[in-house]
């Protein structure tokens, strides 16, 4: 292991030496990393990696990022958090030599068409069909609350194709061109006024074979690999002391000091304590990772993170007191860059409410935890071995 830092080390601080990332674009100083395997540690060598534990990410990222290098994963989040490893374990190789590169250093931003109007939670349930013919996939159907549909060059997409299998069975897993003809993005409003998400409609969308992600019938398995890569990606809290969420709320605590009580200043101690826990939690997480996927553990830090971002902003409102209510604008405004998330607090205490839905809701992730990792039973599924064509759909 100590070999493995050493080397890691040694690869970042060439990079900075010899790509400043100051000076350079983005793209480029990104590709520099990739080259030099420092994009996903745990990767392959040659395709963004060194082969060592995904546990040395966090040591690559600080050299990276003192530097006055990016956070990739800010910049392309759903590309470089949850596709680049679902390429990697269930595409061919030649899909990964294609795609990932690009991927590293953000020239294509990806998306990921999975919620549909009629399955949210209950991802299994989709409608969306794809249909075979010869060495190219049909594709229809409708797709929601799809995060910078609107930017993408790229889907991760789970279809339908065949509804003759029961719902975990019949599904397959694609890698979809969003520049493709029948491809139609719309943006959807949230109560922040952002456009953050959109509605994405197929109608005869055609996908090659070769971009096709594991076996005919077995994208629930591709699938599972997204999902806990994501909430691993998103569940993560900062490396650092006293970062994140609930700096934001310290910072708000010495502005107003005049609103200071003993009861806010009792739950100010209580939020910094459980997010110095969660911090903690996460390092032994990231000293204790291997190459491998991430597994089911990953629903925890997504879960814990999820509430409490929701607990610390509603304690900076309450300590804000009526300047709470003032919210400047809702004119619909699509996102373009990652600090259009960074409003004022106001505007991320209303964004916080779908840290709790999205990349799984906390009632899933609670189920998750307790049936595989706890070992609960399980609940009862009615639709359970029904051919997904004859369960009832509202």
């Amino acid at each position: 292991m100590d070999d493995d830092r050493a080397r890691v080390e040694e690869a970042a601080r060439k990079v900075v030496e010899s790509h400043d990332p100051r000076s350079l674009p983005t793209s480029e100083f990104l590709g520099a990393c990739f080259d030099a395997g420092l994009s996903w540690v745990h990767f392959p060598e040659g395709l963004g990696g060194l082969g060592v534990s995904r546990g040395l990410q966090a040591t690559a990222d600080a050299i990276l990022q003192e530097a006055g290098g990016p956070n990739p994963f800010s910049l392309n989040p759903i590309g470089h958090g949850m596709a680049a490893a679902t390429v990697l374990e269930h595409g061919s190789p030649e899909l990964a030599r294609d795609l990932l590169r690009p991927l590293a250093t953000t020239e294509h931003i990806w998306c990921q068409l999975f919620s549909e109007p009629g399955a949210g939670s209950d991802l299994a349930g989709l409608a969306t069909s794809a249909v075979r013919d010869g060495d190219e996939w049909v594709v229809n159907g409708q797709k929601v609350w799809t995060s910078l549909a609107h930017r993408a060059r790229y889907a991760l997409l789970l279809a339908r194709s065949d509804p003759d299998q029961p719902k975990h069975k019949g599904l397959t897993y694609f890698v979809l061109d969003m520049q493709a003809p029948g491809v139609e993005t719309r943006p959807l409003r949230q109560m922040t006024g952002q456009a953050e998400f959109n509605e994405v409609y197929l109608s005869d969308a055609r996908i090659p074979d070769s971009h096709r992600l594991g076996e005919v019938g077995n994208g629930w398995r591709v699938a599972m690999t997204t999902l806990m890569n994501e909430r691993s990606a998103i569940g993560g809290s900062s490396s650092v002391r006293g970062e994140g969420t609930i700096a934001e709320a310290v910072e708000l605590w010495a502005r107003y000091p005049q609103r200071h009580t003993p009861v806010l200043r009792d739950r100010l101690a209580a939020l910094w304590t459980r997010a110095e826990a969660q911090r903690l939690t996460d390092e032994r997480a990231r000293r204790s990772a291997t190459t491998g996927s991430p597994g089911p553990e990953g629903s925890i830090a997504k879960l814990v993170n999820a509430e409490l971002n929701q607990q610390v902003y509603e304690f900076c409102m309450e300590l804000i007191g009526p300047e709470a209510t003032l919210y400047g604008d809702y004119t619909q405004r699509e996102i373009t860059r990652m600090e259009d998330y960074r409003g004022p607090v106001q505007q991320r205490f209303l964004r916080a409410r779908a840290n709790t839905i999205e990349g799984g809701t906390s009632e899933v992730l609670r189920n998750i935890l307790g049936e595989r990792i706890l070992g609960l039973p399980g609940d009862l599924r009615a639709d359970a071995g029904k051919p997904w064509k004859e369960i009832p759909r509202g």
